[in-house]
């Protein structure tokens, strides 16, 4: 490792707007050995959850920056990380994703203060969304540009939008709703006048790797990705790809569990540019 501990940047509290991504949620099989995966490689701490003693909140300098549920073999889902959109009405959006031909797992059913769903786009790409029902009892952390980015890899990025717009609203105008634009052969979404995710072609559902099938891939911005990689392979984790060096550097790993993220350096461009 480097002289330093591995830390990630703190996140600025979940966006509540609605159609924004608003929560991240690791699937487990194991949560003290992912707590201990986790503060290792990422410099996190840990508050029991009020959802039952599988559940925690994972938190960076105080603030709350993601959700660990050991819960995967009783839902029967697969471990990994999970995007959470926000959503005026959850069953309205479930409605909607089975309407497109998407996949409703579970729920709409109670989470935390509101209610939640764990779902699937057409291509597999698993995501959530989520109703608040009750109003939030702490104030928001100062905003910045740590909030975790999100990059969804599909087949078609310009199908993906089409679906994603029409189930979480996007482009539908509304004050502090979530626009699109296009660059290049990438889909770009605003959230709150901030780049927070892009979706991108070329993933392949039948791919064995899996970095090219279908998937929402959740990057967590690092003071130093070197540290992080060397923590995460120290403590039972593996490196899927790691790229550049310095300022552009980001990998891609997986967790004791097979849980899938990126780690990528707050100063890079790919950071900036989100």
């Amino acid at each position: 490792m480097t002289g330093s501990r591995p830390k990630a940047a703190p996140l600025s509290a979940p966006l509540t707007g609605p159609s924004a991504p608003c929560w991240v949620n690791l699937m487990t099989r194991d949560l003290e050995s992912a707590q201990a995966f986790y503060n290792a490689t990422l410099g996190w701490t840990f508050r029991p959850g009020k959802l039952g003693q599988e559940f925690s909140v994972a938190r960076c300098e105080g603030v709350p920056v993601a959700g660990i549920a050991a819960v995967a073999k009783d839902f029967r889902v697969a471990v990994g990380w999970t995007p959470y959109f926000a959503v005026q009405d959850a069953n309205v959006a479930a409605s909607r994703i089975r309407e497109r031909s998407g996949t409703v797992a579970v729920g709409p059913l109670a989470l935390g203060k509101g209610r939640g769903a764990l779902a699937a786009d057409r291509d597999g790409a698993v995501f959530g969304i989520w109703e608040r029902t009750e109003p939030a009892t702490s104030p928001p952390a100062p905003d910045d540009r740590s909030t975790a980015w999100l990059r969804l890899r599909t087949r078609d990025a310009f199908e993906a939008a089409i679906f994603y717009g029409e189930v979480l609203d996007w482009a539908s105008g509304h004050p502090g709703g979530c626009e699109v634009s296009y660059e290049t052969d990438e889909v770009v979404v605003h959230c709150s006048g901030r780049r927070l995710a892009r979706i991108s072609s070329g993933a392949v559902e039948a791919a064995p790797d899996p970095l090219v099938r279908p998937h929402w891939q959740v990057h967590f911005p690092v003071v130093d990705v070197a540290a992080a990689v060397s923590a995460a392979r120290q403590h039972g984790g593996s490196v899927v790809e790691q790229r550049a060096q310095g300022q552009g550097a980001e990998a891609t790993l997986l967790d004791p569990d097979g849980g899938l993220f990126t780690v990528t350096d707050i100063r890079s461009p790919i950071a900036e540019a989100l």
